[in-house]
């Protein structure tokens, strides 16, 4: 083989090696002023931290190296009623901490380097908040009452909030509290619930996913279930320029209802007791993010994953 062929060949291998690259790397949203600083050698390290924003109307902010979300607190609520109980979730581009740094640009929802705040939680249930099933309707709490942060800054991300009581339907009032635990190395949540009652007998607990639209371009989202494994995710249609989020629920199969929706959510039902804790996980990904760029990904993620669902754990 000629010398001539040689450089060819090579440079044909290494156009198709970069075009693989370039179609394997997601396109990412238009980097909007101020841009993110990186932090110093020290505050690039991967951690889990869970932070108390009061300057951002009490929200509750919870990342780590692949994942990152937020709740509500009293102050949006008495800002921005009605306010919600839902959970957001935000597209992450980087393993150390950014969510603190992106709310003190002014400008969450825009893309300054290292990830965004654009999944519209709106009044609904998010990526896994949840509310009472009776007659029909979801009957949902306001905002978080009070919180107790329990681990932050290493290698666990852990916190606890209360909220209080609320309707259901005419006949029963109920309340919750709810820990959080987020470690290092995994897009889910772990959440123990207990939700007390002013009347004995179950419960249906509805956990809820937010309902999107399909997109101007026709793509519409894709819900995956499977019941025996108590296992729902949900790859919603994509934004154009902002990308796609995948969320997923894991429930104890051992108290599944069933899978249903009403007018904003996808709802995965549970049986539980009132007064007797009970475990469920929240896990989300962005598909411009580090770790996951299609639905095939997340969901065979979503599969691999082994929960422990006994609450003394």
């Amino acid at each position: 083989m000629s010398k001539r062929i040689l450089t060819l060949a090579l440079a044909a291998s290494l156009a198709i090696a970069a075009l693989a690259i370039a179609q394997a790397a997601p396109t990412l949203p238009p980097l909007v002023e101020p841009v993110l600083v990186k932090p110093d050698a020290d505050g690039q390290k991967p951690r889990a931290v869970v932070s108390y924003a009061p300057d951002r109307y009490d929200d509750i902010l919870w990342e780590n190296d692949r994942t990152a979300h937020r709740i509500y607190g009293p102050a949006l609520q008495a800002y921005e009623p009605p306010s919600t109980s839902g959970i957001d979730a935000w597209g992450k581009l980087v393993r150390w901490p950014f969510m603190e740094r992106q709310l003190k640009t002014g400008k969450q929802h825009d893309f300054h380097g290292e990830g965004l705040d654009f999944y519209d939680v709106n009044t609904f249930r998010g990526a896994g908040g949840l509310g009472v099933w009776q007659d029909n309707k979801l009957w949902v709490s306001r905002n978080w009452k009070s919180y107790e942060i329990l681990k932050t800054g290493d290698d666990v991300a852990s916190f606890k909030v209360s909220y209080a009581p609320w309707p259901v339907d005419v006949d029963r009032k109920v309340w919750e509290t709810r820990t959080f635990t987020l470690p290092l190395g995994s897009n889910f949540t772990r959440m123990v619930s207990t939700i007390s009652s002013d009347k004995p007998g179950p419960l249906v607990i509805g956990i809820g996913i937010s309902k999107r639209k399909a997109t101007h371009q026709g793509a519409g989202g894709a819900l995956t279930k499977d019941l025996a494994r108590g296992r729902v995710s949900y790859w919603e249609p994509t934004d154009p320029v902002k990308g796609t989020m995948g969320v997923a629920l894991m429930v104890d199969p051992k108290a599944l209802v069933e899978v249903r929706q009403d007018a904003d959510n996808y709802l995965v039902l549970i049986k539980v007791e009132p007064g007797k804790p009970f475990v469920y996980y929240m896990g989300s990904a962005w598909d411009k993010g580090l770790d996951f760029h299609d639905r095939a990904g997340w969901e065979a993620y979503v599969t691999a994953q082994t929960p422990d669902f006994d609450p003394g754990r």
